[in-house]
This record gives structure tokens, sequence and C-alpha cells, in this order.
């Protein structure tokens, strides 16, 4: 049980920086770019303590 926790915390990590990278390659302004890589990471805090549950 314990480690099926640890590859969805690793999957949901790896994903989170995944498209971090993707939001880096978009063709928009700084602002906007910024406001996606907020939204990315708040996202995937929420989605990382759902598995510690903590939610």
């Amino acid at each position: 049980m314990a480690s099926s926790v640890l590859i969805s915390i690793l999957i949901t990590f790896l994903v989170i920086v995944l498209v971090l990278y993707l939001v880096q390659r978009l063709p928009i302004d700084a602002k906007m770019r910024q406001i996606a890589q907020i939204i990315v990471i708040i996202i995937g805090i929420v989605s990382l303590l759902k598995y510690l549950a903590v939610f």
C-alpha cells in the first residue's frame, strides 16, 4: 500500500514538471506564463496533499 502511494506521488510530481515545462514553451507573454505556472503549482500541491491524505 505504501509503495502505491509513493508511485502515485512520483507520477504526480513528474506530470507537474512536464506541464510546467510545456507552459514555458507556450508562445504567450511573460505575465500570462507566470499566472499559468502558479495555477499549475497550486493544482499540483493540492494533488500531492490528496495523496498524503490531508484532504
